[in-house]
């Protein structure tokens, strides 16, 4: 791989991974606010006003973010990979097309009225609003992992001699993958969201601990984060399984398997060595790989060996895999434990709001190392058996590209600076302005 096309992939690496990380909290959050607008619609209350409001201006900054760098994104389409619209175009161009119809608008339009008009529109026009947002982050949701399944299992395409076109829209939409890896998203989305609230309400008990709508908001995020980690396992399984079958050398390489065998051993840790094709230092369960994957300790798994050219790099998929898996585990035995600690309404001790605050943003590490199984265990194709990552590059010079990685580099770690302090500051001290607000509100009667 020249020098070009290395950068031009660590720079559209960046810029998706920066990306991702604030539609994964705005796709589940606008849901937690639909609760939370419900609740303040069934009882009047002061303090779910007050909850609704914070949560709100929350999700607008994260919204925000999400489409400020989605639009920088999509530039190094034309810039960077200009044969991905060349060569894939007419499947690609109509699912983002219908993303943005679906989508977008449905959660502009009613975006506005939802933050801004509470006091403007009818109480009920107000929660439709707020429903309607949500509905449109889902569908976003779907009509991107439609696109990104797609490149991973590719069906429904044909050629009509000179180009790719779609022969079969249900089958493009609905490949193989698609199910699994929507489902993975949005089950990773609420654990995402859910560890945000209940990380930032922990921030607030610790600066006020009499803080009821904090604690209130704290036991949300817990008991959803509770119920979505469970469930996360087992379609991870299900999604592994799925993988195996059609994408085979990811799972090579996810599993540090480099020679075809039976009874593969399941590799807890290791340092893989790709000169010499072996796992340096490793701790491994034997057969236990063969057993998770095929159900049969004697069962064969093809090795990187089986692939020749097309297999994806061995160390970085493998490690994000345990890095994904490892803070899974972790968000799950916390969430648990904090359901305990918050059975009786009681505030947990500080030590335990520590604990959630650090894990304010685990769902992030969880989605970006599981982000970089799925997209570097996919090279050396950037649409699977169709088109190689290297034919779609396009002809930016390296020092371009170097300069411009560099900006964003500083550019987005400033973003992302800026953005964790403001959070922490609504929920903290900030929080205590919307507590004002909403009781202000609330004896003049606009709710």
């Amino acid at each position: 791989m020249d020098e070009a096309v290395f950068l031009a992939r660590a720079q559209f690496g960046l810029n998706i991974a920066f990306h991702i990380l604030f539609p994964t909290i705005t796709i589940a959050l606008a849901w937690i606010l639909v609760y939370f607008r419900v609740m303040l619609a069934r009882t009047g209350d002061a303090s779910w006003l007050a909850t609704y409001k914070l949560w709100v201006k929350v999700f607008a900054l994260t919204f925000a973010m999400g489409v400020v760098s989605g639009i920088t994104m999509s530039f190094q389409f034309g810039t960077n990979w200009p044969g991905f619209m060349n060569n894939v175009g007419n499947v690609a161009g109509p699912l983002l097309a219908y993303e943005v119809l679906t989508a977008f608008f449905l959660e502009a339009t009613f975006l506005g009225v939802m933050l801004f008009g509470m006091n403007r529109v009818p109480g009920w026009l107000h929660v439709l609003s707020t429903v309607l947002v949500a509905v449109g982050t889902s569908i976003s949701a779907f009509w991107i992992l439609a696109l990104n399944s797609w490149m991973h299992t590719p069906a429904g395409q044909t050629y009509d001699g000179a180009a790719l076109i779609a022969g079969d829209w249900w089958q493009i939409i609905f490949n193989p993958s698609f199910p699994y890896r929507l489902t993975h998203m949005m089950l990773a989305s609420g654990l995402t969201a859910a560890f945000v609230v209940a990380g930032l309400s922990a921030w607030r008990l610790l600066n006020e601990r009499s803080d009821a709508a904090a604690l209130r908001t704290l036991r949300v995020g817990v008991v959803l984060a509770a119920i979505l980690a469970p469930v996360q396992i087992l379609v991870g399984d299900l999604h592994g399984l799925n993988t195996l079958e059609h994408q085979p050398a990811k799972i090579a390489a996810m599993e540090g398997i480099w020679k075809t065998q039976k009874g593969a051993p399941l590799v807890l840790f290791a340092f893989p060595n790709a000169r010499t094709q072996t796992n340096d230092y490793a701790i491994q369960i034997p057969k236990g790989a063969s057993l998770i994957l095929k159900h049969d300790p004697e069962a064969e798994l093809k090795g990187i060996d089986a692939f020749a050219l097309d297999a994806p790099p061995v160390a970085p998929v493998f490690f994000a895999f345990r890095i994904m898996v490892g803070m899974g585990v972790a968000m799950f035995a916390l969430a648990w434990f904090g359901v305990w600690a918050t059975r009786r309404g009681a505030v947990p001790a500080r030590p335990v709001l520590w604990g959630f605050a650090a894990f304010t943003f685990a769902g992030w590490i969880a989605t970006l190392a599981g982000w970089i199984v799925t997209e570097v265990g996919r090279q050396p194709w950037l649409v699977t058996g169709v088109l190689r990552t290297v034919e779609a590059a396009g002809g930016v010079s390296g020092a371009s590209l170097g300069a411009s990685l560099t900006a964003y580099v500083l550019t987005y770690g400033l973003m992302l600076l800026a953005y964790i302090v403001v959070l922490t500051h609504m929920t903290g001290s900030g929080g205590e302005h919307a507590v004002e607000s909403a009781k202000s509100a609330a004896l003049e009667g606009t709710t």
